[in-house]
């Protein structure tokens, strides 16, 4: 059922619509580098295909899974002798590029650098994360979206309707089961065409003229989860998910726990996220909230999955709802910021150790004031470096807890200083990590 034509292609419209810069070169045969990358099944073969039906140039299709070296020079070769001979153009489809490692990548740089080859790259990874720089600086990315569910549909109306190429005139599709393939394809073609000839082989086996709803869920079993523990997805899930705790969503929260759990994600890396996010996204504002993060963390310890979806997503929707304050991760990254960036200071003579003989005679201790003997257990004093007054690192947010905090530190900022220092910068926003 794929397209031979672009007017046959099914989605992208941001890519192969009318007087788009894709569809215009593969049209005028005008057609660089570049490299497609999209989830499996979004059409980045396919759309090969139809390049290779429309140019007047040599069409090589190359597979980085089950091609080796030899091929690879072979290929170029060949490539050469025909730019050479005939003045002919050799466009080189490399599918899974991504596969090759930095020294199979580097093979590719000359040859596209010199004309030799138009090099289309087709990868279901991030490129920026798994193609070279030198090669990324000489291809234009296309970046392929999941199908749209009327995409789906389209696919699936065809494949049923098609006497050639398909399944017409043996099988209908009932809404209902139309609706279910439709859903949970997620956005992949292949996915939903091949569960589309199951269903109809189940139709068959049961005398059936009509793909049912059962059918179909017998043929799907459960949605396409579009997941790779080293991919794309498995940053942007979590990141989703973090983002959601931080913005207090719990349940968009606990839905992405549920697909990363669904889809075999790691739960110890999912419970470290929790807990580091824990202390930077409340904070203070509800300390419980590190407690019971860290609590999690243990019980996938000391239970695992199953059973540990229920800590974790009793942590995550405590974390979620919790008051919120990224104070502590900004004290730390504007204290690390100083350090970093300016001289640093000495330990005041009063503040050093005394623990060990000879230490009163540097002079160590001299002038400390124990706070428990003083009223309210605060006594003022310097406890920064001598060179120069420190700036507020650590400022309260007017959330949770953190509201008695302040409050507490403004009495004795008062008594240290008479006034509470400035703050310092605020730094970026923290990374997710």
């Amino acid at each position: 059922m794929r397209p031979q034509t672009l007017d046959e292609f099914v989605g992208q419209p941001q890519l192969v619509g009318p007087g788009k810069p894709l569809r215009l070169a593969i049209e005028q045969d005008e057609l660089s580098s570049c490299l497609l990358y999209g989830p499996p099944g979004c059409g980045k073969s396919t759309l090969a295909g139809i390049i290779a039906h429309t140019t007047h140039a040599a069409f090589e299709h190359y597979s980085a899974v089950t091609s080796g070296v030899a091929e690879m020079r072979r290929v170029i070769r060949a490539a050469g002798d025909r730019r050479a001979l005939h003045l002919q153009r050799t466009v080189l489809f490399v599918d899974e590029i991504h596969r090759f490692n930095k020294a199979q990548q580097d093979a590719f740089l000359p040859f596209v650098e010199d004309g030799t080859i138009v090099l289309i790259g087709a990868t279901t990874e991030n490129p920026f994360f798994e193609v070279i720089g030198p090669l990324l600086s000489r291809a234009r990315i296309f970046t392929f979206e999941p199908l749209a569910p009327d995409d789906i549909g389209i696919i699936l109306d065809r494949a049923v309707a098609d006497a050639e190429r398909g399944l017409g005139g043996r099988v209908t599709l009932e809404p209902a089961a139309r609706a279910r393939l439709v859903e949970f394809a997620n956005g992949d073609a292949r996915a939903a065409l091949n569960a589309l000839e199951l269903a109809a082989f189940l139709a068959d086996q049961k005398g059936s003229a009509a793909i049912t709803e059962a059918m179909a869920a017998e043929a799907l079993q459960r949605p396409v989860l579009r997941y790779d523990r080293l991919g794309d997805a498995h940053y942007d899930i979590i990141s989703a998910y973090i983002k959601s705790i931080r913005g207090g969503d719990p349940d968009a929260a606990i839905y992405w726990l549920a697909q990363m759990i669904e889809a075999g994600e790691d739960p110890r890396f999912i419970a470290r996220r929790l807990v580091v996010h824990a202390a930077e996204d409340v904070g203070n504002a509800d300390p419980m909230a590190l407690l019971i993060a860290a609590a999690a963390a243990h019980a996938v310890e000391y239970v695992g999955l199953p059973e540990a979806r229920i800590p974790l997503a009793q942590a995550t929707a405590y974390v979620a709802t919790a008051p919120k304050s990224n104070a502590a991760v900004v004290a730390i990254n504007n204290a690390q910021r100083d350090v970093r960036e300016r001289a640093p200071g000495r330990v005041p003579a009063h503040l050093r150790d005394t623990a060990y003989r000879g230490a009163k005679q540097l002079g160590h201790g001299a002038g400390y004031r124990y706070p428990h003997d003083a009223p309210g257990h605060f006594t003022p004093q310097q406890y920064g470096p001598d060179e120069r007054p420190l700036p507020r690192y650590y400022v309260p947010s007017d959330q949770g807890y953190e509201v008695k905090i302040a409050q507490r530190l403004a009495t004795w900022w008062h008594e240290r200083f008479a006034a509470p220092p400035e703050s310092n910068d605020t730094p970026e926003t923290p990374s997710d990590g």
